[in-house]
């Protein structure tokens, strides 16, 4: 029986976990943040909450035995990232990185990237003064200083300073295209906040800006850790599950997991 432990509550994270709960030589731990007041579950075994940083989970590793782990996070959570890279390295376990593949902007895509909420939040000042802020409830406080009027949309409220002159709108995706022109015609929207997150559970607010004409300020995302091996494929990550080696355990660093 292979132990393997799935980090995130991403619609992959579950989606994998389901597909890896089939095969009776595989047993799924499925670890969520705990950040989302409801969650939606996997399957099979979870767990909710933190592990105390690297020193925490390397030895949480250790004590269950765990074979694997597939980094299925938000592509956002760098610091739960860089933590399994080095828990893993420091426990002997193999681990995958199972992020979904990036936005890209089209010919008529009015894109304005930058490297971080702080740097988005200057960044609106000369594009618009009505904003669609899509960046989750974790970060609003970086535009608490911003003039204009601020559209936040969360699953959960913002736990943070807020803009001034700000409306809170309470909603899970999947969204479509046509709700979200609506939405950004009736609330006068001018230009939109977001993550470069990826995947089809968010992205008709893009399609919907495009329509409009409406300026986008994309946040990049923060590089995989160098040396862990990533993929954005399911099939090829529950693959990877199946025929992934444990490393041989060192006092130091185990070798990179290719």
């Amino acid at each position: 029986m292979r132990r393997v432990l799935v980090l995130g509550g991403t619609r992959e994270a579950r989606t994998l976990a389901s597909r890896l709960d089939q095969d009776p030589t595989i047993e799924v731990i499925s670890s969520l943040a705990g950040r989302v007041r409801e969650p939606v579950l996997p399957v099979g075994r979870v767990r909710i909450g933190g592990f105390g940083g690297v020193e925490g989970l390397t030895q949480w590793l250790r004590d269950n035995d765990i074979d694997a782990v597939v980094d299925a996070t938000h592509p956002f959570a760098a610091r739960i990232t860089a933590n399994a890279a080095d828990s893993t390295a420091r426990a002997g376990v193999a681990l995958l990185v199972l992020r979904r593949t990036e936005w890209s902007a089209g010919p008529d895509d009015r894109w304005h990237i930058v490297p971080d909420l702080a740097s988005a939040a200057d960044a609106i000042a000369r594009l618009g003064e009505r904003v669609f802020l899509t960046i989750g409830r974790q970060g609003v406080d970086a535009f608490a200083e911003c003039p204009g009027w601020f559209l936040i949309r969360a699953i959960d409220p913002p736990s943070t300073a807020l803009p001034r002159d700000a409306e809170v709108l309470l909603a899970r995706g999947p969204f479509t295209v046509a709700d979200e022109v609506t939405l950004m015609r009736d609330r006068g929207i001018d230009v939109l906040v977001t993550k470069n997150s990826g995947g089809a559970l968010t992205s008709a607010k893009l399609d919907a800006a495009r329509e409009l004409g409406i300026p986008v300020v994309m946040v990049a995302r923060t590089p995989i850790p160098a040396g862990v091996a990533s993929t954005s494929d399911l099939d090829a990550a529950a693959a990877w599950v199946t025929q992934a080696k444990r490393p041989r355990h060192t006092k130091g660093r185990a070798s990179e997991c290719g």
